[in-house]
């Protein structure tokens, strides 16, 4: 499923047929638009994590998406927004950078409402990048039709000539008709990835997301937004049957510590509960999760610790 550092990039060797498609495609949108549901989706996995808050995706992610005619490279990446702060500038140019290195563009909205000056932004970034692009008109299990047709208007005059498909990236609707579009729109290309891989993220990474997933879960406020996860140990044993994980929570600031850990730990434990059940779901096996929290104060402002944490 997870790709590790000796196979992650190497090219299947199968022949394909002679009109096998493939291709990297970035799947670009404002925060909480539904990009790493729709990812998660199209992959029938749950590989990038998922919280109703804004700005919960920080990383590029790629997902492997394989088909008969093809092969898509989904780039799930952080939303597009008017940052202010060091950490969420870096989010907005790893998202920016995504569109130097794919062939096609899935621009994800939300369809709920009216759009946004972040939109508004987005539009102006595709329309002089000259991607292939597909709008994916997101939510419409939330909102009557009446409702989207001045969304698909406005669409329309922002990106002439795109295909917009109004989906449900919770429900799959009309998701299979997206793959369709997206896979119509790559070149002739290589299978790059055996047919069974789904991320080329290694497991160790996917841990720290998910932990952090829970994080972003059961606190309030600012609190996830100063915390960031790192692995310092990732271990098989009994031949596989066993993995023992050592994570660490990094917090900005002391006062955050006792909330994250809880009265005798109790929300530490919660949190490294959720954590572990979606941790052997994804690896198939028994999991060991041993989490500790750090205070790491100023991380988010540190070019330096934000290069450890990927950013």
């Amino acid at each position: 499923m997870a790709a590790t550092e000796s196979t992650r990039g190497e090219q299947e060797e199968a022949p394909v047929p002679e009109d096998f498609r493939s291709g990297f495609v970035a799947i670009l949108g404002r925060p909480n638009v539904g990009k790493s549901t729709l990812l998660n989706q199209l992959l029938g996995e749950k590989i990038a994590i998922v919280s109703p808050r804004p700005q919960t995706t920080r990383n590029r992610i790629m997902g492997i998406k394989t088909v008969p005619g093809g092969q898509i490279l989904l780039l799930d990446t952080p939303g597009i927004h008017r940052a202010r702060s060091l950490l969420n500038r870096r989010m907005v140019d790893v998202a920016k950078r995504s569109l130097g290195d794919v062939e096609a563009v899935v621009w994800v909205v939300d369809g709920r409402g009216g759009l946004r000056a972040d939109d508004e932004d987005i539009a102006g970034i595709l329309a002089g990048s000259g991607h292939e692009t597909v709008i994916a008109l997101n939510k419409i299990d939330a909102v009557s039709k009446g409702r989207l047709l001045p969304v698909m208007a406005r669409l329309a005059e922002l990106l002439p000539d795109r295909e917009i498909l109004p989906i449900s990236a919770r429900t799959g609707e009309n998701v299979p008709l997206l793959v369709e579009g997206v896979l119509g729109r790559l070149p002739a290309g290589p299978r790059y990835f055996p047919e069974d891989e789904l991320t080329d993220q290694t497991e160790r990474f996917i841990a720290a997301e998910i932990v952090r997933e829970k994080v972003f879960l059961r606190t309030r406020q600012e609190i996830p937004y100063g915390t960031a996860v790192s692995v310092q140990s990732f271990e098989e044993k009994n031949g596989g049957a066993l993995v023992v994980i050592a994570a660490t929570i990094h917090t900005e600031r002391d006062s955050h510590k006792p909330i994250l850990i809880g009265k005798h730990g109790a929300a530490l434990k919660e949190i490294g509960s959720a954590a572990r059940e979606d941790l052997e779901r994804l690896l198939g096996c028994r999991v060991y999760l041993e989490l500790a929290v750090k205070a790491t104060p100023g991380w988010s402002r540190d070019p330096r610790s934000l290069a450890a944490f990927g950013l």
